[in-house]
């Protein structure tokens, strides 16, 4: 077996340059071609990063060889890139969610699970250092027992994550949603490690971003199966907005919270010994979650160790935000594994 895992990214969008960035530090995994539909937006990326780039995975597979893809596009791609994929024998980490729709999203998990090759439905959350670090003290048992928790995803609407006259995320048939389905799963994953999985949602949703099918604003209450609830918010603003904490978890003798930011960020422990809070020491940021999870790819395909998460967990933060939307609909608490 190889030591070495050549990788193709495809979709060469924002996102593939904060993959291809993580790749760098990762002495197991080797770019060796960028794919997009657009000639332009593939060049850029091989540009930058050495390699040829194509316009599909069948015309890169013709003229490179690499051994698996990363496919990071629009939500309604996922399912027809991820079976061309594997047609290939190409191993693949599809990003998340798993598709636009739950129809789609059970086809492609029957996908991956009949395949010959590795399949992981990437949630880089999972591996996020300050979130992993607030399981670890939470498990330590440094607030107690947990008894609520708070989820704030707050952005202001940057054209650089929404390209074009008509953003591909702006359209309710590609995304199957808006920022919950989107964005706000990097939210939903920790509360899901922290507090167990989530049995029903009641909330509501709104668009402050005109133009936009899907909501860009949402705000719930998640309960979960041990009885915990936590409330949830998920943002994207055409405002200005301030510094709040994108997590508190409150315990019988304490709070943890973990401060917003992508470069740095930053866990903090309150107890009585600590009424002011103490910093956690350790990596901090959510970015620094991609190279961890394209590691655990890497060692499922070199080695054929398990995955930290198995391709089905991403059906939770897929099924509470249609939970979400459901009970916007309805006005009343909906479940979410119905």
């Amino acid at each position: 077996m190889s030591d070495s895992l050549r990788l193709a990214l495809v979709g060469c969008g924002r996102i593939a340059y904060y993959h291809a960035k993580a790749i760098q530090s990762i002495d197991r995994i080797e770019i060796t071609a960028a794919i997009d539909p657009k000639n332009e937006v593939a060049k850029a990326l091989g540009q930058e990063y050495d390699v040829d780039a194509f316009t599909s995975i069948e015309a890169a597979a013709s003229a490179v060889h690499f051994d698996a893809v990363d496919i990071m596009v629009p939500h309604d791609l996922h399912e027809l890139l991820t079976e061309q994929a594997l047609s290939l024998g190409k191993h693949v980490l599809l990003e998340k969610p798993i598709a636009q729709d739950l129809d789609s999203a059970e086809r492609v998990l029957a996908i991956g699970a009949a395949a010959k090759q590795a399949f992981m439905v990437g949630e880089n959350s999972e591996y996020w250092p300050d979130v992993v670090s607030v399981g670890r003290l939470i498990t330590d048992g440094a607030i107690g027992r947990v008894i609520a928790a708070q989820a704030a995803f707050e952005t202001k609407f940057d054209p650089l994550w929404y390209p074009g006259m008509r953003p591909w995320r702006f359209d309710l048939k590609r995304t199957g949603g808006g920022v919950v389905i989107d964005g706000g799963a990097h939210w939903i994953r920790p509360l899901r490690l922290w507090l167990g999985e989530i049995d029903a949602v009641t909330g509501t949703t709104g668009r402050p971003i005109k133009g936009m099918d899907g909501e860009s604003l949402a705000q719930a209450l998640l309960r979960f199966k041990s009885g915990l609830v936590a409330s949830f918010l998920a943002l994207t603003s055409p405002g200005s907005l301030s510094d709040i904490p994108w997590f508190r978890v409150m315990g019988t003798e304490g709070e943890l919270l973990i401060r917003g930011g992508f470069d740095a960020g930053g866990v903090e422990l309150y107890d009585d010994d600590h009424p002011e809070g103490k910093p956690i020491e350790g990596t901090h940021g959510y970015f620094h979650s991609f190279k961890p999870e394209l590691e655990d790819f890497a060692a499922l395909v070199l080695d054929g160790k398990p995955l930290l998460a198995e391709p089905e967990k991403a059906l939770g933060e897929m099924r509470t935000a249609l939970a979400l939307y459901r009970s916007a609909q309805s006005g009343s608490w909906e479940s979410v594994w119905r």
